[in-house]
């Protein structure tokens, strides 16, 4: 009996193991139904603005569910720190993300540091406690960028992303947490499957 438990326990083990280390492989990067959602709305804001549609990019969806899995498991955003801060972990660097913007890089650098993106991402994420319709809670992401002068700024290339024209987006979502990650380099990895 005690060989079936040790059995019974490598096989949830390995499982585990498994499931860990296929989250952290850009090659087994897909899109949640409410993933590729948001990346529709944010898609079809842009185009009431007349600006062009963001192309899906694998390597900034890969860093943008890492984050928000980070955001979601690891809490990094405490005290201080805001949401764009990351933990400590073997994979990447940690930084506490403040608002006088002092580690920027630490956010934008993060595609380069986990992919083979060479481009600079910048980063616009979303918390909620109340929300469990997917719909409702996409829907929210965006209504709260767009009332945030600095984050619609950046959905939208206004302001100080005026010169800027988005060529690559990201999306997350993990639990309570959205991450959407826009860069202006193209992404050679382009082909994000949907997971359902």
């Amino acid at each position: 009996m005690t060989i079936f438990k040790n059995y019974i326990f490598l096989l949830i083990l390995s499982g585990i193991l498994i499931i860990t280390s296929s989250f952290y492989s850009i090659d087994n990067v897909c899109l949640s139904r409410q993933e590729v959602e948001l990346y529709n709305l944010i898609n079809s804001y842009r185009n009431t603005k007349g600006l062009n549609k963001v192309n899906l990019s694998k390597s900034l969806t890969y860093v943008a569910q890492i984050h928000a899995w980070d955001l979601a498991e690891n809490n990094p955003d405490k005290q201080r720190c805001n949401m764009h801060s990351w933990s400590e972990s073997k994979k990447w660097e940690g930084c506490c993300y403040t608002s006088d913007h002092k580690k920027a890089e630490c956010m934008w650098f993060k595609p380069r540091e986990l992919t083979n993106y060479t481009g600079i991402g910048y980063e616009v994420a979303f918390y909620s406690t109340y929300l469990s319709d997917h719909k409702k809670f996409s829907l929210a992401a965006l209504q709260a960028w767009k009332k945030s002068k600095g984050h619609n700024d950046i959905l939208i290339n206004d302001d100080d992303w005026k010169g800027l024209r988005w060529e690559a987006m990201g999306v997350g979502i993990y639990k309570n947490y959205a991450v959407v990650w826009f860069g202006d380099e193209v992404d050679e990895e382009t082909k994000a499957d949907q997971c359902f």
